[in-house]
């Protein structure tokens, strides 16, 4: 893609080359023009980032193949700071709240339950050993990892990702949660590593709701007697429980708990991963005996979700964990090379720019066109793997359908010869949602 299809390409988001370059001079990355301009070192540097490995040499001469400058790889270094990783926040931020023609958006719910569905999620990326005391990981005796983790916040109503936060290793999901913003009638579907009294506590201060999955070592209380609750010794005897539970606090907040036996192959397949993921620390018998059921602890009563409707539901989760897959495997996420801090940043929100890009510009209305056209939906994973290999279709993809949002262009028809599944029986995610979200 040539720069100056990349400086229209963010025109279409409504974000405007003026504002680009105010923002740079704002915050001091570019305080006067000379041979290199904020949005020559934002094209590189975003351009070069889904390829793999993005130095400042590849960022020269990107520069140089845009505007026809001569730089240094030292010139690009020294422009390596704290200021510009802060010019590169507030791309990102603009990229996160960007709009496009909204005729041309993801399908809408009508009458939808929910102002937002909210997935919050994580994933890992390796880094250089060299950044080990700042980002930390798993030593011992014989190896150190280091790790950063990437935590995302995706509305699935909406298609759009909320926020992003790169963080050390050490800091795990429970002490993110308290992160992610709450709003009446949010509905949040996280994983147990989130669950904490304090959250479930947040939500229902808020007026949101919530589907956890079960945490062991929770204490949960009897509302009648306040005596703990045995799970799996009342498991074993009623085999499903749909039943109100107190928390182990104050003010005798009251859930609901919902439980379902699994087939033996799906406890198998738990019990095995169990075993994997906590690397030689032996599970203990009651948390494997659990494995046999799926226990969810929710705020939506059994008049607006059953058992079937809360797996249903929290069955969505997988979008994000698609998203986070196709990052990894199309989209050189996690190709770190040896870099700073500082570099190792920029270089993560470059290629997060270019990734909502495709994943919140591209992918929703093109999935929406195609279907309503050819009955048929895109699969994330190719569509990163063909702009990745094809960089310069994102500017031909991203006019088109604006430019003819009810026409079956010639963009279109490629898209659908090559990145969409295979024809498939079962409901689309919008599909899904409208089942599952629209008041009756």
């Amino acid at each position: 893609m040539k720069k100056e299809e990349f400086v229209r390409l963010f025109n279409m988001l409504s974000i405007n080359e003026i504002k680009l370059s105010n923002l740079s001079k704002e915050i001091g990355f570019i305080k006067r023009t000379r041979k290199i301009d904020s949005l020559d070192f934002l094209y590189s540097l975003s351009m070069e980032s889904i390829k793999g490995i993005a130095s400042c040499n590849d960022i020269a001469a990107a520069i140089e193949e845009g505007n026809g400058i001569s730089v240094s790889r030292q010139a690009i270094w020294k422009k390596v700071t704290e200021t510009c990783l802060g010019y590169f926040k507030l791309v990102l931020e603009l990229v996160i709240l960007g709009k496009t023609n909204p005729l041309i958006g993801q399908d809408k719910i009508s009458k939808c339950r929910f102002t937002r569905v909210l997935v919050q999620d994580s994933t890992l990326i390796r880094l250089p050993k060299r950044l080990f005391v700042l980002f930390s990981g798993i030593s011992n005796k014989s190896t150190a990892v280091c790790n950063a983790r990437i935590q995302g916040i995706y509305d699935l109503l909406s298609g759009k990702f909320i926020s992003f936060s790169i963080n050390p290793y050490s800091k795990n999901d429970h002490l993110s949660a308290t992160e992610m913003e709450i709003m009446k009638d949010d509905l949040t579907l996280r994983d147990r590593g989130y669950l904490s009294i304090n959250e479930i506590k947040r939500h229902l201060y808020f007026g949101a709701h919530f589907i956890y999955r079960h945490k062991m070592k929770m204490l949960l209380l009897d509302p009648v007697t306040k005596t703990p609750i045995d799970i799996l010794n009342k498991l074993k005897k009623e085999s499903q429980l749909d039943i109100h539970v107190m928390l182990n606090e104050e003010d005798n907040t009251i859930i609901r708990l919902v439980a379902q036996p699994v087939d033996k192959q799906t406890a198998d397949n738990r019990r095995r991963r169990a075993k994997i993921e906590m690397k030689g620390h032996n599970p203990n018998k009651e948390f494997m005996e659990l494995q046999s059921w799926t226990i969810f602890l929710t705020t939506l009563t059994a008049d607006q979700a059953d058992f079937d409707t809360l797996l249903e539901i929290y069955g969505l989760r997988w979008r994000i964990e698609t998203i986070f897959k196709s990052w990894k495997s199309n989209l050189h996420f996690d190709y770190i090379h040896n870099v700073s801090n500082t570099q190792l940043q920029i270089l993560i929100i470059a290629r997060l720019i270019m990734i909502l890009i495709i994943t919140q510009f591209i992918y929703p209305p093109y999935n929406t066109l195609i279907y309503k056209y050819m009955k048929k939906e895109i699969s994330i994973l190719k569509l990163t793997k063909y702009l990745n290999h094809n960089p310069t279709k994102l500017y031909t993809l991203l006019r088109d359908f604006i430019k003819y949002p009810n026409h079956m262009s010639e963009s279109m028809k490629n898209i659908a010869r090559y990145c969409v599944y295979d024809i498939r029986l079962r409901f689309n995610i919008m599909q899904k949602m409208e089942i599952l979200f629209t008041v009756s």
